[in-house]
């Protein structure tokens, strides 16, 4: 199925691109049906509880070469169960296949199970969601906030490889500006659009009118 990339220029946010200090643990051969990767785990201590990543790396990083890039959040529902109330295991499987087609390519999958609050209040909030609330309602009413992830463990991986520029993988504007705010340019943004499915529509209609998520599926 083909994708139109929409171009975008990084309009940059005037701030430095200060170094963020990460921490590469492990790195391994990792062949997979999608291609064959490098598998690595890094880790941030930002003055809280330590933050971890499993990054998936295509080809050889070089300083000057433009990667193609997906930041994949954790989830078991759908990563891992195939759950059909979300997009993210179908959005995982397409990064997976572009990236693993391609000459330089980077899978950022970070712990953030349900945009943060994590597995066990995900669960509470598909309870609550069953009782007519949307996501983002259903965050607020157990005490978060719509989306609590701020990826910058991401910005610091990729610092990491000397990375000043990527072609995104992403539908989410937060993404877009979060990576530009740390200095890194975004030459491209490739929508990853999941099939429709009457199942997960609510779920991305609320996506794209309360989080600004940019879809071109209208459902």
């Amino acid at each position: 199925m083909n994708r139109m990339a929409e171009k975008q220029h990084n309009q940059g946010s005037g701030a430095a691109a200060v170094r963020i200090p990460v921490e590469k643990l492990a790195e391994a051969d990792f062949p997979t049906r999608f291609g064959h990767f490098r598998i690595c785990g890094f880790q941030l201590s930002n003055g809280g509880a330590p933050e971890a990543a499993v990054v998936l790396v295509k080809g050889e990083p070089q300083p000057g070469r433009v990667p193609l890039v997906r930041i994949h959040s954790q989830c078991l529902t759908g990563d891992v169960f195939a759950s059909l109330r979300c997009d993210c295991r179908d959005q995982l499987e397409m990064a997976l296949e572009q990236v693993g087609a391609s000459d330089y390519g980077f899978i950022i999958y970070e712990e953030k199970e349900g945009r943060g609050i994590g597995l066990m209040s995900k669960l509470q909030a598909y309870q609550l969601q069953d009782q007519g609330v949307d996501t983002v309602e259903a965050n607020q009413q157990l005490g978060y906030e719509a989306d609590l992830r701020s990826y910058l463990l991401p910005a610091a991986i990729l610092q990491y490889y000397d990375v000043r520029s990527v072609r995104l993988l992403s539908n989410n504007p937060d993404k877009v500006r979060a990576l530009e705010s740390h200095g890194i340019a975004i030459t491209e943004r490739l929508p990853i659009e999941a099939e429709p499915h009457k199942a997960r529509e609510r779920y991305l209609k609320t996506k794209r009118d309360k989080m600004g998520h940019l879809l071109a599926n209208k459902k």
